[in-house]
């Protein structure tokens, strides 16, 4: 019975990310791309998660042996692994911090008055979400080009001495409304999370192209979160100038501005800042974690934990 179970939760999550082939089309509707990577990348790994889970709880099967002793050491195997992972993780993002925190906060002037042009936001905006004239950030003695928030949930800002010296007043209050949308969206705190899941399924199909399509999706987003704070001109010109490669190449512990990506993906964030005030608006749809759909994929995945309470 649970070894069924578990083949079943295997089938299901291996047929789902082969379905993804066809169902992930190059949807110019960026929610729709959102939410379909999203749930194809997440439910997979929650689904045998709740799986492991269950039939630990329910202990080993006494019916037939070795199926029931099989069962439960796969399980509980698999719920190690998965622990063991996040809290590699958690060590990580501790580390980094703690390298990160050697260096002292600064004040950073974000723009000057002619960053923003008059057109490029509406009052309202400005007022509600605009990047404030100083910003509190750590700055790396290096000559790297680099830009990121790092942490979890209260991101901390930290740029390099290089970016200063390389992008003027202007491009630079470009770089960092782009860090401060990663910030407004948690994105450090949600892909500490899905970093982990990529690291406990990387065998499962499109693992590795569901997690580089999240992470164009979220640079996207926070693009055009900056984009309605600062001139989008200004803002592709600044990601041409600065896309390198990061000092932490590690996206399940960091957000950055300069991540290394394929050219196609690069354009596809300089289209989105460029073509129309459509894209933008579309990207910023995109949200976070408000649209139902999200969570009731996730609650159908747990679905195997209910299974409990009629085992007794």
């Amino acid at each position: 019975m649970h070894l069924h179970m578990i083949g079943l939760a295997l089938a299901i999550a291996i047929g789902s990310r082969m379905l993804n082939r066809t169902t992930m089309a190059d949807s110019r509707h960026l929610p729709t791309r959102w939410h379909l990577s999203l749930i194809m990348f997440v439910v997979p790994p929650l689904l045998l998660l709740a799986t492991a889970v269950a039939v630990v709880v329910m202990g080993p099967s006494t019916a037939h042996l070795w199926e029931g002793q099989l069962s439960y050491g796969l399980s509980l195997s698999f719920i190690v692994v998965a622990v063991g992972l996040w809290i590699h993780l958690a060590r990580l993002v501790s580390q980094t911090l703690r390298e990160v925190q050697r260096y002292p906060r600064q004040q950073i002037k974000a723009f000057s008055s002619d960053a923003v042009p008059e057109d490029a936001v509406p009052d309202d905006a400005v007022s509600e979400d605009a990047v404030p004239d100083l910003v509190t950030g750590r700055v790396l003695n290096v000559a790297t080009v680099f830009s990121a928030q790092i942490g979890l949930w209260s991101s901390e800002l930290v740029i390099s001495e290089g970016l200063l010296r390389h992008l003027d007043e202007q491009h630079l209050a470009a770089v960092l409304a782009h860090e401060a949308g990663h910030a407004h969206y948690r994105d450090t705190f949600w892909f500490f999370w899905l970093g982990g899941l990529r690291r406990l399924t990387a065998w499962l199909p499109q693992t590795e192209a569901l997690w580089q399509e999240l992470l164009l999706l979220r640079e996207m987003r926070a693009d055009c979160w900056a984009a309605q704070r600062v001139d989008t001109l200004v803002l592709a010109e600044s990601l041409m100038s600065v896309i390198t490669a990061p000092l932490i190449e590690n996206e399940a512990i960091c957000a950055s501005f300069s991540c290394a990506a394929p050219r196609s993906r690069l354009a596809q964030r300089v289209d989105a800042l460029l073509d129309s005030d459509d894209n933008i608006q579309r990207a910023l749809a995109i949200g976070g974690w408000g649209h139902p759909w999200p969570w009731l994929a996730i609650a159908l995945s747990l679905s195997p934990l209910l299974t409990i309470p009629f085992h007794y």
